[in-house]
């Protein structure tokens, strides 16, 4: 009892904030729109996208896309316009850059 109460007190809070995440169509589809960012520095969240959903635990800027909107933890929508956005993202190259630049804007991703 005691293994099984340490296991589900380890691992939930990885399971409870993993990204995945499903692009919609329609804005009205969403639970957050976002907008891609130029440059790195007028970001909220520096993001990085990974190829396997088991990368994508945790609210630090991993995301993995999935293919169907009810495996995702957050339906997203692109905006055209910076002011139309939730959260502002900027994609990074290397999975060691992802994370946030503005940590008041975390609890959107939980």
């Amino acid at each position: 009892m005691k293994t099984l109460l340490f296991l589900l007190t380890a691992f939930l809070p990885t399971l409870a904030f993993s990204q995945k995440l499903y692009s919609v169509n329609y804005a009205n589809q969403a639970d957050l729109k976002v907008y891609v960012v130029k440059y790195e520095i007028e970001a909220d969240l520096k993001v990085y996208k990974v190829s396997y959903e088991n990368q994508a635990r945790g609210n630090e800027g991993k995301w993995f896309f999935v293919k169907y909107p009810n495996q995702a933890d957050k339906k997203i929508y692109f905006v055209d316009y910076e002011n139309q956005a939730d959260l502002k993202i900027y994609f990074v190259r290397y999975e060691n850059q992802a994370g946030w630049r503005n940590k008041n804007k975390k609890h959107l991703m939980f």
